[in-house]
């Protein structure tokens, strides 16, 4: 796994390319190939690979992408489970997905069902026949191969060099790069206005540095032309009386809320850096609605609380400590909460009464959906940190004024 330099490009901002396929097929070998390092540790025993191998790099036209190796499909005993389950994680976030599979042996049942898996999640994909400088697939066949996988076939060695660039190229046209992601800030403000950002700096920030969310509602602000104004909790009043216009809004980690919202007058639009992050990656609607889940909550229901990466707990840590206390001042000490971090999503999710996730600022938006519809679809209410921060502070409406899609669900929820 690759830890991400704070200089560059979010992994979940990447687009992901993931290579699949049985054990021995060649992927580490393919990866390091395509990225022209020796990212991937490669070796004739099967089962190298254990967890996935993450390698960012600059991939033209596309820009920035992230390459992830996982372990084999087929592998076997109770370890080779858990890798395959990590696998299957990285299926999750997967854009692109690449299906490597061995010259000698081609396609068979096994592929082609994970090829109509990948079709039944909307994944676009290809398929990378490897080592075919042993044995090369016929060529007058590929036509009718291609045509009965339904994706792209190449030919390929990645320890010959030979069909790489054909492997870059397919995966550059099929790569869905251009699909424009919803808006995070610059539907909200117009060239030449100003978002005032409001950013604590408490024990919980990292030193010498904002955090991910802060930095890309900074850089999304900019790339619209408007203007930033960044300030402590306690300095906003100062900030908002030095300008000569009003700003087109104020934007505050959620942990904040309470002081932003009595220092922000009434016409100037508030909202907080997780709604964003749960507008853009998700279906706020539908996390609004689970809101109404947290309102009729009763001694012994179960809450998951749910955070996308894994980070050094504070004494007074949000998802450990806060929420948990502002939950028990609606439904009572008698709420039974569980946590989960990182990618790996709970299976039993359904035993729960309400999931509590985090923005998700380091998840990619198919993760995010993943997680969100899963939950519709087992019954289980969802619902975010800065929404239920802003619910249980009584300034929920405020807080969803910017997001007119999101009253109709308001409504829905009673709230």
């Amino acid at each position: 796994m690759v830890i991400e330099n704070m200089n560059s490009t979010p992994l979940a901002n990447r687009l992901t390319i993931a290579l699949f396929g049985k054990r021995n097929v060649g992927k580490s070998s393919l990866i390091n190939a395509l990225t022209g390092q020796n990212t991937a540790v490669i070796s004739e025993i099967p089962g190298t690979t254990t967890d996935p191998v993450y390698k960012a790099m600059e991939l033209l036209p596309i820009g920035p992408v992230v390459l992830i190796d996982t372990a084999g499909l087929d592998d076997t005993g109770a370890l080779g489970e858990l890798r395959m389950e990590k696998t299957y994680e990285v299926l999750r976030k997967s854009d692109l997905a690449v299906v490597v599979v061995s010259a000698a042996e081609g396609p068979g049942h096994f592929e082609t069902k994970f090829i109509q898996d990948l079709k039944r999640r909307k994944i676009p994909s290809l398929c990378v026949l490897n080592k075919s400088d042993l044995l090369s697939f016929p060529v007058e066949q590929l036509p009718h191969l291609e045509q009965e996988l339904g994706i792209p076939v190449i030919q390929a060695s990645a320890s010959a060099g030979y069909g790489i660039a054909e492997v870059k190229e397919r995966i550059i046209q099929h790569a869905d790069y251009d699909k424009k992601e919803p808006s995070l800030v610059s539907d909200l403000i117009k060239p030449g206005e100003t978002a005032v950002l409001v950013t604590p700096i408490d024990q919980s920030a990292p030193k010498g540095r904002l955090i991910l969310p802060q930095q890309q509602t900074i850089r999304d602000i900019l790339e619209c032309d408007a203007r930033v104004l960044i300030t402590k909790e306690h300095g906003l009043k100062a900030a908002l009386e030095s300008l000569r216009q009003k700003p087109a809004i104020v934007i505050t980690d959620s942990q904040a809320f309470q002081q932003v919202s009595a220092d922000t007058p009434a016409d100037i639009p508030l909202t907080s850096f997780s709604i964003l992050f749960a507008r853009q990656k998700t279906d706020l609607a539908e996390l609004v609605r689970g809101l109404a889940k947290i309102a009729a909550l009763h001694s012994g229901d179960k809450v998951l609380i749910m955070e996308g990466c894994t980070h050094h707990r504070q004494s007074d840590d949000i998802g450990t400590v806060k929420i948990p206390r502002w939950i028990r001042r609606i439904a009572g000490e008698e709420i039974d909460f569980a946590w989960a971090s990182g990618g790996t999503y709970p299976k039993d999710i359904e035993k729960y009464d309400v999931i509590v996730h985090c923005g998700g600022c380091m998840l990619n938006r198919r993760e995010m959906r993943y997680r969100v519809d899963l939950a519709r679809e087992r019954g289980v209410a969802i619902t975010n940190y800065g929404l239920l921060i802003a619910y249980v502070q009584g300034i929920l409406k405020r807080t969803l004024g910017p997001f007119p899609e999101a009253r109709p669900a308001l409504e829905e929820a009673g709230l």
